[in-house]
């Protein structure tokens, strides 16, 4: 939720106004779809997930939840997902459906490219044009620095989350960027951070925000290195910590643009 939410502050900022309704949708929306990329995600892995240690007690992967079941629960979220978005407007409605596209592609990536997490952060920034184009704001720079380092901080934390899973991966044949990465995987993720900063920093500068958004760029940098600490002995459980703490990352980043925009 937070990119999304920091998409929003931004584009109500530059648009000088502020729309509960608007607010109302994304956050359902994010939800919902999330909820749908889950489900789609365990349906297709359901045969790798049995596989690995993390996700071997998913319902889908131990029979608990039949497929048939799952792929009704789907496509009854991604309808549900749908009838939000009918209620903006064209531009936000046909992003939206390029969302959806990235968003079922996503889970077969890893069985073809070591860079699937490329294709998840796209998906997931979807949500920052469309908050712009239901804000009626056009998709400038602003909102491309906000998508390029959207996509970068979810390239950070999704390595974090394959390196819970590499030696599984590794046994059973899925490719991540935690494995093409190998030893250098946090200083990888160091600098897919500072990308990410570097993004969210432009996009607030080009925004014209106050001088108080320093204060949640600097926090986002400590969480940053936070988890740079607690990953470093890369253990399944150091780096499943490391992958939560990006909330928090996430949380400063809103924090300053909250404050940037009042």
């Amino acid at each position: 939720l937070w990119p999304t939410w920091i998409a929003l502050t931004l584009a109500g900022f530059k648009a000088d106004s502020f729309d509960l309704g608007i607010w109302v949708i994304f956050t359902l929306g994010v939800v919902i779809t999330r909820s749908a990329g889950c489900v789609v995600n365990d349906l297709t892995d359901r045969r790798f997930d049995k596989h690995v240690k993390r996700t071997r007690y998913r319902p889908i992967t131990t029979g608990n939840l039949p497929v048939k079941k799952a792929v009704i629960l789907a496509m009854a979220l991604l309808l549900v997902a749908f009838s939000l978005v009918l209620l903006t407007n064209a531009e936000t409605i046909m992003l939206s459906v390029i969302a959806l596209m990235l968003a079922i592609i996503y889970p077969w990536l890893k069985r073809i490219t070591f860079w699937p997490q490329i294709g998840l952060g796209l998906a997931f920034s979807m949500a920052i044009p469309m908050a712009f184009t239901a804000y009626q704001q056009p998709l400038d720079p602003l909102v491309w620095a906000l998508f390029a380092g959207n996509v970068a901080w979810t390239l950070a934390y999704d390595t974090f989350y394959a390196m819970v899973d590499r030696d599984d991966d590794l046994r059973i044949g899925v490719k991540s960027t935690a494995i093409v990465f190998g030893r250098f995987d946090l200083i990888a993720i160091g600098c897919c951070q500072l990308i990410a900063v570097a993004g969210f920093s432009y996009a607030f500068w080009l925004a014209q925000l106050h001088p108080m958004v320093i204060v949640g760029i600097i926090g986002a940098i400590g969480f940053a290195l936070h988890q740079q600490r607690i990953a470093r002995t890369r253990s399944r459980d150091a780096c499943f910590r490391a992958f939560i703490e990006n909330h928090r990352f996430g949380a400063a980043l809103f924090i300053g643009a909250v404050l940037g925009s009042l």
